[in-house]
């Protein structure tokens, strides 16, 4: 260990005993039974991993000052739909409840109204304060229920009091940020086809003293609202999406919002939206699932069944279960039939990394209706040409030559030629497979109507990190997340271990669906070494087709060793044009931000850091 680590390892260390308390470490034995002395310790380092952006003053700075909301609250919007905030209520205390409706007092959007399903009618306190403030404003609507029906039946008894065009869930101990409605009807103002809209949000101590564990989304993400209820809150629905999906259904308890918001986006087909704002404020409890993962078990069997209920309405086979991380799920494909899948490996000289390649392919593979298409580039070496022989039994492999100058579109581009495969398999020469039945894995995501490609896991020699899916516009054009990143860590909100949509993945082993390949025009040759798989998934996605990005198949990948390094200056020019390509192709995606991805997050690191912001300077912070 060096002094650096050292360092990092006692500033680490210092975090978690100013954390100890009675409360934490019974905390801690729970977390230990749950995950065994392995799965514990990393999450206790990640925990406590220092954030690169403090949250508490980025918040600080981020939240509009009172000069902006006056503003807001002139603003005349050509499209005024009233919301209706649906909250189901019961045993609420007092300070809770005054904090939540003063939330909706100091919106600066004024066309709401508060509907208050009371399910605690024997509380004198709570019916006082409900009393009090409906009298005071009559935006404010509260029905006194005769008992308590639970979560579901409180939260429909809200819901059947909305009038409102759109109805928004709120819980009774929770906030809205004052500009909250106000972003919600920007939003719709800006696209009136909207059925559903959801925000980012935070947590916040029970005193309301730190904001904490921001969650910053992507827009609409299918594979990720699959893998975890990553929506959420606040989320905002159209009341005909509403009435015609019912409302919540009382065996889901525990994941309610989850199956509701399935049945919701179900029935939006597409016309999702997302404010990239942090406008809700998730007040977290000791005992609340917010803070402690095993104290609600049956609300993650819940959430479970609640996949399983929307992949039978969408007449998806899929078999769903929980993962390490209570609350995260993993959805597995089943495969239809036995197509052919074409795996494409250019290569030029490097003997023993194909070796190992072709090796790991033949040990770990289960599925055998595959080829492997070697495209040899100019080898010189005798030895390879030795080993391409003895490849040449195998009636799996067949050897193509391709002798022009090595250009990695053309070259793959030539092997689908000649591949005859349905789907097709691009894979580096320096890869080693890990997982036992990887193409199985892939080719059960990449059969999926809407899905046009599928990427992996790569990890280096050293168990970090190479590529956990791609970003657009992380270090200019596009970058691999978690890099570095120890690969046993599941990083921010465990999105390197998650199944989801991204807007590319590498072709260092990306397997994709020949008709998404041909429809795209196959790879762009201009791109002859850097961002060519990007700017194809980038076409596939314009396309209309999904690209997933599955953890689940990993790879040790030693990355460009056959290429070599970016060092001449012929080399450094073309990789310019290459830059150059991108930046004209694709402006629209640069300047707008990554829908995979999120305003808020910064585009230097790749580890979901916050992006810093005006007013952070004194604390050290500046994007680049």
């Amino acid at each position: 260990m060096n002094k650096k680590q050292q360092a990092v390892g006692g500033i680490q260390w210092g975090r978690m005993l100013k954390k100890l308390n009675p409360y934490t470490i019974q905390k801690g034995f729970r977390y230990l039974k749950h995950y065994g002395p392995k799965e514990f310790w990393i999450r206790l380092h990640e925990r406590f991993e220092p954030e690169e952006v403090p949250y508490g003053p980025w918040y600080e700075a981020y939240i509009p000052d009172a000069a902006e909301l006056e503003k807001q609250k002139k603003h005349k919007f050509g499209y005024t739909p009233q919301i209706s905030v649906a909250v189901p209520a019961f045993r609420t205390p007092e300070v809770f409840l005054r904090q939540m409706i003063q939330s909706l007092l100091d919106q600066t959007y004024p066309n709401w109204e508060l509907c208050i399903a009371n399910g605690s009618p024997e509380d004198t306190a709570m019916a006082a304060v409900l009393k009090e403030y409906s009298s005071r404003d009559r935006r404010i609507c509260v029905r006194n229920l005769d008992e308590n029906l639970g979560i579901a039946g409180n939260t429909n008894a809200a819901l059947t009091m909305a009038g409102g065009e759109f109805v928004g869930l709120l819980d009774h101990d929770d906030l809205l940020a004052p500009n909250a409605l106000y972003e919600i009807v920007k939003k719709l103002n800006e696209d009136r086809q909207l059925d559903v809209v959801y925000t980012d949000e935070d947590k916040v101590t029970t005193d309301l003293s730190e904001h904490f564990q921001p969650h910053l989304k992507p827009d609409f993400n299918l594979d990720l609202l699959r893998s975890n209820n990553y929506i959420c809150h606040f989320f905002v629905a159209r009341k005909s999406i509403v009435d015609k999906v019912g409302g919540f259904r009382q065996e889901f308890d525990g994941a309610q919002d989850h199956d509701f918001i399935f049945r919701c986006v179900e029935e939006a087909s597409g016309r999702v939206g997302h404010v990239p704002e942090i406008l809700y404020h998730w007040r977290t409890h000791k005992a609340s699932t917010a803070d402690n993962p095993a104290s609600k078990m049956y609300a993650f069997e819940a959430g479970r069944r609640a996949i399983e209920a929307h992949l039978k309405r969408m007449g998806i086979e899929g078999e769903v279960s929980h993962t390490p991380d209570l609350g995260f799920f993993r959805v597995k494909y089943p495969v239809h039939g036995e197509p052919m899948v074409s795996i494409i490996i250019p290569n030029k000289d490097e003997k023993e990394s194909l070796k190992a390649c072709i090796e790991s392919i033949r040990e770990k593979t289960e599925y055998q209706n595959y080829e492997i298409l070697i495209i040899e580039n100019n080898s010189t070496s005798e030895e390879i040409f030795h080993y391409y022989k003895e490849l040449s039994r195998d009636p799996k492999i067949r050897l193509l030559r391709w002798k022009k100058e090595f250009n990695y579109s053309a070259i793959n581009n030539y092997g689908v030629h000649h591949a005859k495969g349905e789907y097709l398999l691009f894979l580096n020469n320096d890869v080693t497979v890990i997982t036992p039945g990887w193409i199985k894995e892939m080719l059960g995501v990449c059969q999926r109507r809407e899905v046009g490609a599928v990427g992996v896991k790569l990890i280096y020699p050293d168990n970090t990190i190479q590529h956990a899916g791609c970003v657009i516009g992380i270090g200019g054009i596009a970058g691999h997340m978690f890099v570095d990143m120890p690969a046993n860590r599941t990083g921010y909100l465990h999105k390197a271990s998650l199944l989801q949509d991204m807007s590319a993945v590498t072709a260092a082993c990306m397997m994709m669906k020949r008709s998404a390949f041909e429809e795209a025009g196959g790879f762009t040759e201009k791109l002859s070494v850097a961002f060519n798989d990007v700017d194809l998934c980038l076409k596939v996605r314009k396309n209309g087709s999904l690209i997933v990005y599955d953890p689940y198949v990993q790879l040790y990948h030693m990355e460009s060793r056959t290429r070599g390094a970016e060092d001449s200056e012929a080399k450094i020019r073309r990789f310019q044009e290459e830059i150059e390509y991108m930046r004209c192709q694709w402006i629209d995606i640069l300047k707008k931000g990554d829908p995979y991805y999120n305003k808020n997050l910064s585009l230097t690191k790749w580890n979901y850091s916050l992006r810093p912001i005006r007013g952070m300077e004194k604390h050290g912070n500046k994007e680049k």
